[in-house]
């Protein structure tokens, strides 16, 4: 049982580590002109579309991504088995992780081509909320009730 919460514990921090370099890959890719930076920088309407898509996918995916697994753990986690209720654990953490880095990712991208703050700002508000699903062997089992 032990070891199968550490292994558990250390492939979250894994995913964990692979979610901020993903984003930080891009902004490195971005600001060394590896890919095209203010594509839609003079196009209003364009502009408009992007940062309404920025927005739009950040108040969707950040509160959907923390309020789903709390739901997940109290309604289904707790009543199965203990080896079920892992790979549940972290495949609802991957989940979590998955619609925040959707977020985090468009709106770097939607940054780089507008050249304006709201995609940037919306970047950050969607990182700030992962620290909110920082891993951990202790956190893991309090959520589990171990």
């Amino acid at each position: 049982m032990e070891q199968k919460i550490k292994h558990i514990s250390k492939k979250l921090s894994l995913q964990y580590l692979l979610f901020w370099l993903f984003p930080v890959l891009l902004t490195i890719a971005y600001e060394c002109n590896w890919l095209d930076v203010g594509l839609y920088a003079t196009d209003v309407r364009m502009q408009y579309y992007l940062e309404t898509l920025g927005i739009l996918l950040t108040v969707g995916c950040v509160p959907l991504s923390l309020k789903l697994f709390s739901f997940v753990l109290k309604k289904g986690i707790s009543e199965v088995s203990f080896a079920t209720a892992l790979r549940q654990y972290f495949w609802w953490s991957a989940v979590r992780l998955c619609l925040l880095e959707i977020a985090v990712l468009a709106c770097i991208v939607i940054y780089y081509l507008t050249l304006d703050n709201i995609g940037g700002l919306c970047a950050l508000i969607a990182l700030t909320a992962s620290v909110f699903c920082l891993p951990g062997e202790k956190r893991l089992r309090e959520e589990l009730n171990l």
